[in-house]
């Protein structure tokens, strides 16, 4: 192994690759616009849509391919968002976009003399 490959990361498979993208997109998403962090984003689409889609249809991997594809749709709304000037309200999760917006529901599993309410959510 030379230098060169220590540096970077060898994907396992193609779930291991588009969480790494995943990640490495939710981590820029708020930071400020440059033209260095435009070329990255444009090398991460690139290497979904170059590397990772081809794969996936190779081995005929439907769920992998819409995977793929919802990853490039969100990022490329991301490019149109940032370059017009506005925010970009929510992050990559589960390989789709997931709105800040959304309310999150907290629920406690209480059992009050079983029966019906033992799935019962308060509030």
């Amino acid at each position: 192994m030379t230098k060169s490959d220590e540096r970077y990361y060898q994907p396992n498979d193609i779930k291991d690759a588009l969480q790494t993208i995943q990640k490495l997109f939710n981590s820029y998403t708020n930071a400020p616009l440059t033209p260095e962090l435009l070329a990255y984003h444009q090398k991460l689409v690139h290497q979904l849509e170059t590397n990772l889609l081809p794969l996936a249809q190779q081995n005929q991997d439907k769920l992998r391919s819409d995977q793929i594809n919802s990853m490039m749709a969100v990022m490329q709304d991301w490019t149109k968002l940032r370059l017009s000037g506005q925010i970009f309200n929510g992050k990559m999760q589960h390989f789709k976009f997931v709105s800040k917006d959304q309310p999150q529901f907290k629920r406690r599993v209480h059992k009050i003399r079983g029966g019906q309410n033992h799935r019962a959510s308060r509030h």
